[in-house]
């Protein structure tokens, strides 16, 4: 799947979420929410490192844990990125993959 396809089916199952809840996704709503979502990977990561509580959680659980929060962090980029009409991948490479290495203007 490409990063476009990725972003419509985060978009659509984000909107049923919230219509099913009565949420209603305001631009402070999504970038909150990527904020709120970070803070949950920080937790899920010190977790892992054991630099927090298990919460009576197994290795095999956090380590879950820590996957399912990362790609919540990525799903509420690609919606923030969606409700701002940005182009993840052009400004990926506008400001990222100018500087791989072998290429000629890095």
């Amino acid at each position: 799947m490409d990063v476009a396809g990725l972003q419509e089916d985060v978009e659509a199952v984000s909107a049923s979420y919230a219509e099913r809840h009565g949420i209603n996704r305001t631009d402070d709503w999504f970038v909150l929410k990527l904020g709120e979502e970070v803070g949950e990977l920080t937790q899920a990561y010190l977790a892992k490192n054991g630099q927090a509580r298990d919460k009576g959680r197994s290795d095999a659980q956090i380590e879950q844990d820590f996957r399912a929060e990362l790609s919540d962090v990525l799903a509420h980029v690609l919606l923030l990125a969606q409700r701002f009409e940005v182009d993840l991948v052009s400004e990926v490479e506008r400001k990222w993959l100018v500087w791989k290495p072998g290429r000629t203007n890095a």
